[in-house]
């Protein structure tokens, strides 16, 4: 089946991106024999059709750049490959797939240093204009706090489309594979990320961002809990 043939509306939904295709196209090719491959990916792709025929239609489309390489719709084609292939896939596996989509961004910022001033205020205006496009959508609900020179950056998500998704299809249990890489990817700015909760398995995502030599750091030491979610004490 041809991605021009899947069956999705697209006037409301967008379809998962190259490099996200890429991705599940090369864990097909590793787990399956290649005479079962091109079933497998149609399977893959009736899932995601399945799965949008009676998702919400109010994300934005093109133009929301949530939706873009590693975004909401990604994350669904990730469930739907996990759907098809959940019995030779594995947790580290989804991990690795989210990553691939999302740290290259970050490999090209390797000058960043959020230990420095002039960095992490730029990173708070970075959070500050995601808002804007959160309210712009309503799709990701965010809030950020004022900055305050030598503490840590604080936002929070108390809506996120991916894990209402995930909890909508019984799919909780891969969320962590996909929420673990905003860890990675503060690491490639030599920044850290401390979380306590994720709107999977509470009422928000927390996001409190400091440089990794930050003295905050100590008090809050990093763990991955029973559900493989990494986390902060």
């Amino acid at each position: 089946m041809k991605d021009s043939e899947l069956q999705i509306d697209r006037s409301c939904h967008v379809l998962y991106s190259k490099p996200c295709k890429k991705e599940i196209l090369a864990k097909i090719a590793l787990h399956y024999p290649e005479a079962e491959r091109e079933t497998v990916w149609e399977k893959v792709q009736r899932q995601y059709a399945v799965f949008l025929s009676d998702w919400r239609t109010d994300l934005g489309g093109k133009k929301n750049f949530h939706n873009g390489v590693g975004g909401t719709y990604d994350c669904i084609a990730f469930m739907s490959y996990y759907v098809v292939c959940k019995a030779v896939t594995s947790f580290r596996e989804i991990e690795e797939m989210e990553e691939n989509l999302i740290l290259p961004t970050f490999r090209k910022l390797k000058i960043v240093d959020c230990n420095k001033p002039f960095w992490r205020k730029l990173m708070y205006k970075a959070f500050v204009r995601a808002k804007s496009g959160c309210d712009k959508w309503h799709d990701y609900e965010m809030s950020v706090a004022p900055y305050e020179i030598d503490k840590p950056i604080y936002y929070e998500f108390t809506a996120c489309p991916a894990a209402e998704f995930a909890i909508r299809h019984g799919l909780t249990d891969i969320m962590p594979a996909l929420c673990n890489v905003d860890y990675a990817s503060m690491e490639l700015l030599h920044a850290k990320l401390v979380r306590t909760t994720t709107c999977v398995d509470g009422c928000r995502c927390d996001y409190t961002i400091c440089g990794d030599k930050d003295p905050y750091l100590k008090g809050h030491p990093e763990y991955r809990d029973e559900a493989g979610f990494r986390r902060n004490r």
